[in-house]
């Protein structure tokens, strides 16, 4: 464990490597800052024994004086200077950290994804780096600051009078022990706490994602219950590292305290005596002033030891998502510049996990043009396989080949850039419709993007705003309807003119008039273009050209519309459910 927590430093300390002169400004703003720290009392210890041996010595105490003054100038000059060091340090390395998890995140396989909560991962780069910037912002300021003060405190100590210094010497273990008992346990506290902390965050985010369901099904007090446990979780590792966070600092204290009593009683004693041992009392003044200027680091050091210990244990997150293997480099592989739409899968295997297995022995030869509907029950395997079409997944065994040419041997860009995807679930961002229907062609003119969504239908309601195109829509376009963030997405698809299409359940979210109109725009792009469309209705894929029937994994049937009804197999009893409802309805 100790040697995961070095690592871990070590490892954050290495991303301050780039900005090495803000790291030499800063120990010579420090070092300067402690050395004025230090002189002032001895200055200060001088001063007074000129007060009381007989007469004053006027120019002596205005000498020190002046002395004292310049080096409070100087002393301020260097704590400015190390505070706006360390912040540019702290914020540049904290920004470059973001940058790398943004960037690391953006590589990570989807299968990754898939298995983690989505709160959790944004509090990875949100909160958790925060704390990593507050704990790295106070440890290197107090941290180097008060090793440097101990040290040289106790150096000048020596100089001065050998007694009271070995009296703090001695008596100095004592605080380092009760700071080292109550720190170590103090650790495990804060990395639960960093944790459960995570997990609050990705619950948060799932409950607000999924607002309208939980209403729908009046489950509020439901989820109102598992927040107030996992709150209550979060208190109690909080409570438990806060705790020992806070015994730190009044026990550190008391021990300081009792430093400071020793070398007043020593020195005291000693003021009193005559001989080499003899302690003036301005300097003891002097000690004791360090005594409590020793001791003071012990109590700046151990009262940021919380932020510390949140901030590695933070750290310790970020990097466990920063190891995670990204998508396997495909620099080397070949860039797809033409294709002509056709598609084959050999023997296929597919699973997520080992022990259940999904789809096996997959054959399909797809010519270009084809528009290629696939259907079948939940979990049979449709979603799964446009997974692997667009290389979100790789097969375990077998082969699956765009335009004669192994998709893993394909550069993933040149490869999805040759499909057009409309699915589900509509994304929309923060920012003007003309931005979210041009984000697959940046460089796209307003005629292109008018166009497109003439195309798609979506013109109608966008003419209808009073900004048109320059619309503003909110965070996943919550300010227009569901049906048309669809439309939006369509035409985003349409702009591009990708060479193939999937389309996902691309109209289940649009009233059968709307479907209608869309039926006929992707009718229009379909042509010429190999199209894989996910449908559930079977209404709406009667004119495709093949229908793969999908269950379990395998497809157990294949033909056009009329082919399958005249099996009377799977399909036709898909087929006949549907109607029958529908007339039941």
């Amino acid at each position: 464990m100790k040697t995961k927590k070095q690592s871990t430093l070590f490892r954050l300390i290495g991303y301050t490597k780039p900005y090495a002169p803000l790291i030499v400004i800063s120990f010579i703003a420090s070092i300067l800052s402690v050395a004025v720290s230090i002189l002032i009392p001895l200055m200060t210890g001088y001063a007074i024994d000129y007060m009381i041996e007989g007469a004053v010595n006027f120019d002596k105490v205005f000498d020190y004086i002046c002395i004292i003054v310049a080096m409070i100038v100087v002393g301020a000059i260097a704590q400015w200077t190390l505070s706006a060091s360390v912040n540019s340090l702290t914020c540049k390395t904290v920004r470059n950290i973001r940058n790398q998890l943004f960037e690391h995140i953006n590589n990570l396989p989807l299968k990754y994804i898939d298995t983690q909560r989505q709160g959790d991962i944004v509090a990875r780069i949100s909160s958790d780096i925060d704390q990593v910037s507050e704990g790295l912002l106070q440890g290197f300021t107090q941290l180097f600051s008060g090793v440097l003060t101990i040290g040289a405190t106790l150096g000048i100590l020596f100089y001065l009078n050998w007694i009271i210094a070995l009296v703090v010497l001695v008596l100095t273990p004592l605080s380092l022990c009760v700071a080292a008992f109550i720190t170590k346990r103090s650790h495990k506290t804060f990395a639960a706490q960093a944790v459960k902390r995570g997990e609050v965050s990705g619950y948060v985010e799932e409950i607000f994602t999924g607002r309208s369901l939980i209403q729908a099904f009046c489950q509020e007090d439901v989820c109102q219950e598992d927040f107030e446990k996992l709150n209550k979780e979060l208190y109690d590792c909080g409570f438990k590292s806060q705790f020992y966070g806070a015994l730190i600092n009044p026990c550190t204290r008391f021990v300081n305290n009792l430093v400071y009593a020793s070398v007043g009683v020593v020195g005291a004693f000693l003021a009193l005596q005559t001989g080499s041992i003899e302690l003036k009392v301005g300097l003891l003044s002097t000690c004791l002033t360090y005594a409590n200027q020793y001791t003071k680091p012990f109590n700046e050091i151990t009262s940021v030891i919380t932020e510390i210990q949140s901030a590695v244990a933070a750290s310790r997150r970020i990097f466990a998502l920063l190891d995670q293997e990204v998508e396997e480099s495909d620099s080397k592989n070949q860039v797809l510049e033409h294709c002509d739409g056709t598609l084959d899968i050999d023997d296929a295997y597919f699973s997520y996990v080992p022990e259940k297995p999904l789809i096996q022995g997959l054959n399909l030869h797809v010519k270009q043009g084809q528009k290629i509907a696939i259907v079948g029950p939940t979990g049979c395997g449709k979603t799964t396989l446009i997974n692997l079409l667009m290389r979100f997944y790789d097969v375990n065994k077998g082969s699956i080949s765009m335009s004669g040419k192994d998709i893993r041997q394909i550069t993933r860009t040149s490869l999805r850039d040759s499909y057009g995807m409309v699915l589900q679930e509509s994304w929309l961002f923060e920012g003007s419709i003309r931005d979210n229907i041009a984000y697959g062609k940046q460089d796209a003119t307003l005629e292109e993007i008018m166009e497109a969504a003439r195309l798609a239908g979506a013109d109608d309601f966008i003419e209808k705003f009073p900004d048109k195109y320059d619309t503003l829509l909110t965070e996943n376009g919550d300010n227009i309807s569901q049906g048309q963030r669809q439309l939006l997405c369509i035409a985003r698809i349409m702009l591009t003119h990708p060479p193939m299409l999937i389309l996902d359940e691309a109209t289940s979210s649009i009233d059968t008039r709307t479907e209608m109109k869309i039926q006929e725009a992707f009718y229009r792009i379909m042509q010429g273009r190999t199209s894989f469309i996910v449908a559930h209705r079977l209404s709406t894929i009667r004119s495709c050209d093949v229908i793969l029937v999908m269950k379990d994994g395998n497809i157990i049937e294949q033909g056009n519309h009329e082919e399958l009804l005249a099996k009377q197999g799977f399909y036709y009893e898909l087929y006949n459910s549907q109607f029958a409802n529908s007339s039941a309805i």
